[in-house]
C-alpha cells in the first residue's frame, strides 16, 4: 500500500497521495466467505483508530454479493481487553440482552464491544445475521455472521459499520467501515455497463488538537479512502483519469457524523452529475415498469451513512482544476460545523491507470427482480407520527451532556436502552405512513434498518423526486412557526420479522440515545 504505514495495523495514506482502492472480495458459487478481524490502534495524533482486517492483512475489503448469496464472516475481536478503568460511557457493564437466555455473543457490554450491522440490506434482523440490539462480540471473542441477502434486494452500494449503542461513534469515527455491492445494476440502466467504477468511502474524524469549531474549522476532519484531508491545508486526494472519460463513482458517506454535499467543479464551474442509484436502489426502477433512469443533478447531499452512485465526464486536457468538493452546511445554530472543503482533484493524462470495470462477468446473469411494486399505490394501513427533541440531562447546567431522543407522538421521551420495549408495534404486510417531525435547532438523518421507505413529501409538500431511500435528512427547525419534516411510506411487506432500530445517524446522537425499537410481528 504506497504511501501507508505497512505492516501497522489500521494503516492511513499520506495526505495528497493517489487515491487507493479498496480490495475486493467476490462471492463464488453463491457464498462469500472471508475471516475479518476487529483491530485498534492509536496515531500520531493521539486519534483512536478501528478497522476490520483481513486474514491477508487488508482492511475494509469491498464485499461483492448477488442478489440470493450467503455472506459468512468469521469475525474476531482482537482489541486488547478492557480495562475496568476505561468504562467510560453510560451503557459499559450493562447488561444488554435483559437476560443471558436472549444473549447474542457476550452478556455484557464494555468498551472492546463491537458489532457489525450490514446497513441498507433487507437481512434478517436475527442473531449471527442483521442484528444489533443484543449483539456483542467482546475482546478475544469469536462469532460467525452468516446472512443470506434476498434474492430480491437492489443492485447498488451498501455498507457495513460497528453498531453497539454508546460507543458507534468513536468506532466508525476510527475507520472501522468499508462496502458492499449488490452487484447487478448494470441490468437496471445500462448506461454503467462497462464503465470504470470507483468505490470513494468518505470517513470522519476528530480534528487534530481539537480546535474551537465555526468557520473555516470544521467540526470533524474528513477522509477519503483513508487519505486524509485535513484542516487547515484540505489538500484533496488526487484520482488519474482519461481526458473526458466517463466514469461510474459510488460514494459512500461512512462519516459518523459529518453531512456532505458534494459537487464536481471545472475550473469553478458546476459540473452535472447523472444519479443512478442512491441508498442501494437504482433511480427510476422502484416500480419495475421501465428501466431505472438517471437523475441529472448539480449536487449530491449524503446524510452520513448516505449512498449515491453517479456517472462522472471527466475534464478534458484544457482544464487546469478539475475537482470534487462538499460544499458548506448549514446544519442550525446547535449544528456541528461542515465547511466547504475538498476531496478529489481529478489528474487527466493519457496513460491514466483504469480503475476496475463495473461488471465482473459473473453478475451479468443477474435479473433485475422487484422488490417495491405497487407500493406508492398500496393501501395505508397506519399513519404515525414522530419526532426529533434534546434536552440538556440538567437544565440548570448549560455544560451538562444533550440528552437525545426519537419519540412516537403522545409518548414519553425516552432515552435509547437495548432493555426498553418496542416503541412501535406492527405486523408483517403492512403498509405505514410516518411524518418524522424535527423540533430542534440542528439537522437530525433518520435511517431505518431493515427496510427502505418511500419519500412523499417534505414539509407536507410532495416531493419532486421520491427515491427509495434508507437515510434521509430532516433539517433544523429555526425556533419559529412550523417544524420541518419528511413523510415516508415504511413497507414490511417483506420478509423481516422481529425487533430492530430506528434512528438518527449523526451516531453522537445515537449514542446518546436518538435511537427506538420497531418489533414487527408474523
Amino acid at each position: 500500500m504506497a504511501n501507508a504505514q505497512i505492516g501497522t495495523p489500521c494503516p492511513r495514506f499520506a495526505a495528497g497521495s493517489t487515491i487507493v482502492e479498496p480490495q475486493d472480495r467476490y462471492s463464488s458459487n453463491g457464498v462469500l466467505r472471508l475471516d475479518l478481524t476487529y483491530q485498534t490502534r492509536v496515531d500520531s495524533n493521539g486519534n483512536t483508530l478501528y478497522c476490520f482486517t483481513t486474514s491477508d492483512g487488508n482492511q475494509s475489503p469491498t464485499l461483492h454479493v448477488l442478489p440470493g448469496d450467503q455472506l459468512i464472516i468469521n469475525f474476531k475481536n482482537g482489541l486488547p481487553p478492557a480495562q475496568s478503568s476505561n468504562s467510560h460511557h453510560a451503557m459499559a457493564g450493562m447488561v444488554v440482552t435483559g437476560s443471558a437466555s436472549n444473549a447474542c455473543g457476550a452478556v455484557v457490554m464494555d468498551d472492546t464491544s463491537v458489532n457489525i450491522h450490514y446497513h441498507g440490506t433487507n437481512t434478517s434482523p436475527v442473531c449471527h445475521q442483521d442484528e444489533v440490539i443484543r449483539t456483542l462480540v467482546n475482546a478475544g471473542q469469536s462469532f460467525q455472521y452468516d446472512l443470506t441477502f434476498p434474492t430480491d434486494e437492489p443492485p447498488g452500494l451498501y455498507w457495513y459499520h460497528p453498531h453497539v449503542h454508546g460507543i458507534a461513534e468513536a468506532a466508525v469515527q476510527g475507520g472501522a467501515s468499508g462496502a458492499i455491492v449488490v452487484e447487478g445494476i448494470q441490468n437496471v440502466n445500462a448506461a454503467v455497463a462497462g464503465l470504470p467504477s470507483r468505490i470513494i468511502v468518505i470517513r470522519d474524524n476528530p480534528v487534530p488538537g481539537n480546535p474551537t469549531a465555526g468557520g473555516l474549522v470544521p467540526s470533524w476532519d474528513l477522509s477519503v479512502n483513508y487519505a486524509p484531508i485535513a484542516y487547515p491545508n484540505y489538500a484533496p486526494v488526487i484520482a488519474p483519469m482519461k481526458p473526458l472519460e466517463k466514469q461510474f463513482w459510488r460514494v459512500v458517506n461512512a462519516s459518523a457524523d459529518s453531512i456532505l454535499d458534494l459537487q464536481l467543479r471545472y475550473d469553478g464551474k458546476i459540473q452535472p452529475v447523472q444519479i443512478v442509484a442512491l441508498d442501494g436502489v437504482p433511480t427510476g426502477s422502484q416500480d419495475g415498469t421501465t428501466p431505472g433512469a438517471a437523475i441529472t443533478a448539480n449536487d449530491v447531499l449524503l446524510p452520513p451513512a448516505g449512498r449515491a452512485e453517479f456517472i462522472i465526464t471527466g475534464p478534458g486536457t484544457t482544464v487546469k482544476d478539475a475537482e470534487l468538493i462538499t460544499m458548506n452546511i448549514d446544519t442550525g445554530p446547535d449544528g456541528d460545523d461542515d465547511p466547504q472543503r475538498p476531496l478529489i482533484a481529478i489528474k487527466t493524462s493519457l496513460t491514466a491507470p483504469e480503475p476496475p470495470l463495473t461488471i465482473p462477468a459473473a453478475s451479468k446473469v443477474v435479473g433485475h427482480a422487484v422488490r417495491f411494486a405497487g407500493l406508492e399505490k398500496a393501501q395505508v394501513t397506519t399513519t404515525r407520527k414522530l419526532y426529533f427533541s434534546e434536552v440538556l440531562s440538567d437544565p440548570t447546567d448549560p455544560n451538562s451532556p444533550t440528552n437525545f431522543f426519537i419519540t412516537v407522538n403522545g409518548a414519553t421521551p425516552a432515552l435509547f436502552n437495548p432493555n426498553n420495549p418496542p416503541a412501535i408495534v406492527t405486523q408483517q404486510g403492512s403498509v405505514e405512513d410516518w411524518t418524522i417531525e424535527n423540533r430542534t435547532l440542528e439537522n437530525h438523518e433518520f435511517h431505518m434498518h431493515q427496510i427502505h421507505f418511500l419519500l412523499l413529501a417534505r414539509n407536507g409538500n410532495a416531493a419532486s423526486n421520491g427515491q427509495y431511500l434508507d437515510m434521509v435528512q430532516i433539517p433544523y427547525w429555526s425556533g419559529e412557526g412550523p417544524y420541518p419534516s419528511v413523510t415516508v411510506r415504511m413497507d414490511f411487506r417483506g420478509p423481516d420479522v422481529g425487533e430492530f432500530v430506528y434512528h438518527c445517524h449523526i451516531l453522537g446522537h445515537e449514542d446518546n440515545g436518538m435511537m427506538a425499537i420497531i418489533q414487527v410481528n408474523p
